[in-house]
């Protein structure tokens, strides 16, 4: 059960877990390990998120007794909890939490449940000595008659027990609709079932999609205790109600009026069981049964009627049919991910092969002066070779770097350093660049800026790649233009900007939106598709964005916008920390 729902934790549960299924970190899960945890924008946070609309400490999940909640720690744009705003709210597996532009799904500790071969025993009832016999069936097209029943019984009752199936299946489709994870869903389904109907032990068996086999992956017993009692099914009933399509009500009572039934029912008492298919859209995927045991005593009691009826065979029906449905939807789901992971990696492999056909092309150019000017001995020759050789050779180098910081999953090395000292590495590092393509390259640090926590390398790769987008961008008019490079310092926030303008062409419109796109490019040959979209997870790794202005034919500004992390030397003073530590 790794995936959505986490590994296995050392006494048997799943460790409880927060996946994000929509916003800037979608895929990105966490476990939820320890008392108190907080989510939020600053890598300070055990759960950090890289939305802008996310505070700095945004929110603290609290964990008591294996009980969690959440709460909001005074946010910008508030913390939602199944589309409402909270301050405080307990959280139950399956819970949607909302922060800024993040949905999180919330998935609690429950019980690992792999391996239910010791617990659920599928046999031929001549075999396990059961005696059960069915003594009621119900067709899928019966079973969804939960609602229509004015025939059977006055007005009053009929209303009563109709808006009983109608809130039962209400809160079914809730429960079902808030599982992107088949165990977890079943598991709920189960408690769902022991909430409405009085049974004392069951099961969900799901149909093995290779070998058609029912394997059990649910099991409860109403009493604790006692759950380590094994659920004898026979093979015979599970047969009848998946071949037929039908649920069932099966008995051991003695039905034979030749039997003395009182004196049957003071030895053993009575076993009544319910096993119903579940009926998706296209075919049966799997059973539900459960069962419930009555004493000799009460059996006599109550005059011998039945605990199950067919009404808990009907909705017992409906409720297998809504949990096929979303077994369904769940499985094309997962197989529609994999499918999109599939096809990007095809489509990566086409563009890189592209790219990468490109490079060795201009390789076997400069390879081709390099003999040449061999031959004939001719060194200038052979240096025009070397020159695009080596051009290439930086060009395969930049897209290994690219590829790797794009598709790792990385925490920033964080470490007190001069911002306008990393800044300033990287334009002394492309002056010669700019004078060879004739563009002016201007740097302008602020002095006021303080010594900062942030990665060098990673801000000065993330700079690296806007200053040489800028230069190629100006380099391409008559004459080259300019570009001006400087930082700046906001105390108020505090943030650190790095500005990178230049007075080039500008960007049209439609590239704009295309800009932070994996293996998109308008440098033509001259560009990978990595270094903006590098660029812009680097700075998001460290919780801050990217902004971008530009008008065709009046230059663009890049603003890198990072959350200025002060070192413990830098740090305000007391009487000061109350104005500056705001949220958000």
């Amino acid at each position: 059960m790794e995936g959505l729902l986490g590994r296995q934790g050392a006494e048997g549960f799943v460790v409880p877990t927060l996946f994000v299924i929509r916003g800037v970190d979608q895929g990105s899960r966490f476990e939820l390990e320890g008392p108190i945890l907080r989510l939020g924008r600053d890598s300070s946070n055990a759960v950090q998120l890289h939305d802008t609309e996310v505070s700095r400490q945004h929110a603290e999940i609290r964990c008591l007794d294996d009980q969690f909640s959440i709460s909001d720690l005074d946010s910008s744009n508030g913390t939602f909890v199944n589309g409402r705003r909270i301050q405080h709210q307990p959280l139950q597996t399956g819970d949607q939490i909302q922060i800024g532009g993040t949905s999180i799904l919330f998935t609690g500790r429950l019980e690992e449940a792999d391996d239910l071969a010791h617990a659920v025993d599928i046999g031929l009832a001549q075999e396990d000595g059961d005696s059960s016999r069915i003594v009621h069936t119900v067709s899928q097209e019966e079973g969804s008659k939960i609602f229509d029943a004015r025939a059977e019984a006055p007005q009053n009752s009929w209303l009563a027990r109709a808006r009983s199936n109608l809130q039962i299946m209400y809160r079914t489709a809730l429960a079902v609709s808030h599982t992107l994870d088949i165990d977890q869903l079943l598991q709920r389904i189960m408690e769902l079932i022991f909430e409405w109907v009085e049974c004392d032990r069951g099961c969900i068996l799901l149909m093995d999609s290779e070998n058609k086999v029912l394997q059990p992956r649910v099991h409860r017993s109403r009493d604790r205790r006692r759950v380590e009692d094994k659920i004898t099914i026979s093979k015979t009933i599970l047969d009848y109600v998946i071949g037929k399509n039908e649920g069932v009500i099966t008995s051991d009572a003695r039905l034979d009026d030749r039997w003395d039934a009182a004196g049957s029912i003071l030895q053993m008492g009575i076993r009544e069981a319910i096993c119903v298919p579940m009926q998706g859209r296209y075919d049966v995927v799997g059973a539900i049964y459960i069962d419930t045991s009555t004493t000799p005593q009460h059996y006599l009691k109550q005059g011998g009627s039945a605990k199950f009826t067919e009404d808990h065979l009907k909705l017992m029906i409906a409720i297998g049919h809504q949990a096929a449905l979303a077994v369904e939807d769940t499985r094309y789901y997962s197989a529609m991910v994999q499918a999109e992971r599939l096809a990007a990696v095809g489509q990566t492999i086409a563009t890189l092969s592209h790219h990468i056909k490109n490079i060795l092309q201009g390789i076997r150019g400069g390879s081709y002066l390099i003999e040449m000017g061999l031959n004939e001995h001719d060194e200038e020759i052979v240096r025009k070779g070397w020159n695009i050789v080596d051009k290439n050779q930086n060009k395969i180098s930049a897209m290994v770097l690219d590829m790797l910081t794009f598709s790792k999953e990385r925490e920033p090395d964080l470490v007190p350093a001069d911002l306008n000292g990393t800044v300033g590495d990287v334009i002394e590092l492309m002056q010669v660049r700019a004078k060879e393509l004739e563009v002016r390259l201007d740097w302008q640090p602020d002095a006021t800026l303080p010594e900062l926590v942030f990665d060098p390398e990673g801000i000065h790769r993330a700079v690296l790649n806007v200053v040489t987008n800028a230069i190629d961008a100006v380099a391409e008019d008559e004459p080259p233009g300019r570009v001006t490079v400087r930082t700046a310092y906001d105390a108020a926030g505090p943030t650190a900007r790095i500005v990178v303008e230049d007075d080039g062409p500008g960007i049209p419109a439609d590239q704009k939106e295309l800009l932070f796109t994996a293996f998109v490019s308008s440098r033509k040959s001259r560009g990978t598709g990595l270094g903006l979209p590098v660029s812009q997870k680097i700075v998001q790794e460290h919780g801050g964005k990217i902004l971008v202005e530009s008008q065709p034919g009046h230059g663009a500004r890049f603003t890198i916008e990072l959350p200025a992390n002060l070192t413990a030397s830098e740090e305000p003073a007391p009487d000061a920390t109350s104005k500056t530590a705001q949220h958000g």
